[in-house]
């Protein structure tokens, strides 16, 4: 099978290093396209991140290094390249203010290019899809209301959500599916310092320290679930009532991996903790019964140790794909208590987004 060319913006960040590093050698998709702002426009890839590679996920490939980057506010570049058959689809990573990256994701979109978002500026967009692909698959399924109300034809927008959540909902999902709904959450977020881009937070910030406040943080974990859980309805989402959530956020000095200490309250039907092991450890969902190539075979991987999981131990758990839980025990004041970890910069950013455009590719979205 031929593979896919696809476009990366913001290619030169992060996360878009992020994207190539995983999709060196992915068997669907292979990255024809880059694009970053003008300082970097122009360059060949490897000239634009010399000095400054930091993906986790390895290096590029010869042929990445060698493109041109392109001026990802030229939208005319990435339309050439759709033409020459090498860009069918763009993975975003733009570092935007959310107006500029809003306005420019749309205009991609309306010029035939699907994308596919890290970022959060259209999280809160009424008919675009905010996909976490074991537990809102269906939602990908307003893109043709979505095409219809903006006239696109090709094109449509679907997004990822915010990195930190990630480490906890599909624990929380897999027992609201086996009929335990959660009600009132609280969470406290361990956030990497990789989660604050690069060169991100100043050393003399973290270093024997921690940074009680990451900006619009809670505010993100307090609401996108609620979205994720929702339904749709008339061509655009509708929120999940429940549960209530109260988040804390923190930045600490790790490199890699958000770590969620968070405790659930059911309502009239709670299940033990022998129950909620069982349904972790056998969870799968779409992603698994496709056998897509970035998802986990293990979605949510248990831990029994007392001291786990930890970062530097489990963050690369299932290809860094999977949650990892542990601590799972009674809570004095809600019902049970556990402590998550998932890899931010893969399964909450480029490896998640990978995974997405599998799920809208079986879908037939692209």
């Amino acid at each position: 099978m031929a593979k896919i060319p696809v476009g990366i913006l913001g290619a030169t960040g992060m996360v878009g290093q992020q994207y190539i590093a995983l999709l060196a050698n992915h068997p669907w998709f292979e990255v024809k396209y880059t694009a970053a702002s003008p300082r970097s426009a122009g360059k060949k890839y490897k000239d634009a991140v010399a000095g400054r590679w930091n993906a986790s996920g390895g290096d590029y490939q010869k042929e990445v290094g060698e493109l041109i980057v392109g001026d990802a506010n030229d939208l005319s570049q990435a339309a050439a390249a759709s033409k020459a058959g090498d860009c069918a689809f763009v993975f975003s990573a733009l570092e935007m203010g959310k107006d500029e990256t809003r306005a420019l994701e749309e205009a991609y979109a309306a010029a035939g290019i699907p994308v596919i978002s890290n970022a959060s500026a259209h999280r809160w967009t009424a008919d675009v899809p905010v996909l976490i692909a074991e537990v809102n698959p269906d939602h990908a399924d307003i893109i043709p209301a979505q095409r219809k109300k903006r006239g696109w034809d090709r094109g449509f927008i679907a997004v990822k959500p915010n990195c930190s959540i990630q480490s906890y909902m599909t624990p929380v999902y897999a027992l609201v599916k086996a009929g335990y709904p959660v009600e009132r959450l609280i969470v406290t977020t361990l956030q990497a310092v990789s989660g604050a881009g690069y060169p991100g937070v100043p050393s003399l910030d973290m270093i024997d320290n921690i940074v009680p406040y990451i900006g619009g943080e809670e505010e993100k974990s307090e609401q996108e679930p609620l979205k994720i859980l929702g339904s749709i309805c008339d061509g655009a989402f509708e929120n999940a009532a429940l549960p209530k959530i109260s988040a804390h956020c923190n930045r600490v000095p790790v490199t890699d991996g958000h770590t969620a200490c968070v405790s659930l309250e059911f309502g009239s039907k709670k299940p033990s903790i022998d129950e909620i092991k069982k349904i972790w450890a056998s969870f799968k969902s779409l992603p698994q019964e496709l056998d897509l190539p970035m998802a986990p075979k293990q979605p949510i991987i248990i831990r029994e140790e007392n001291d786990r999981p930890q970062p530097r131990k489990d963050r690369d758990a299932d290809k860094a794909m999977a949650v990892v839980v542990g601590r799972i025990r009674p809570c004095n004041v809600f019902d049970i208590r556990f402590t998550a970890l998932s890899h931010n910069t893969v399964r909450g950013a480029a490896g998640g987004g990978i995974l997405n455009a599998e799920l809208l590719k079986h879908k037939g979205y692209i």
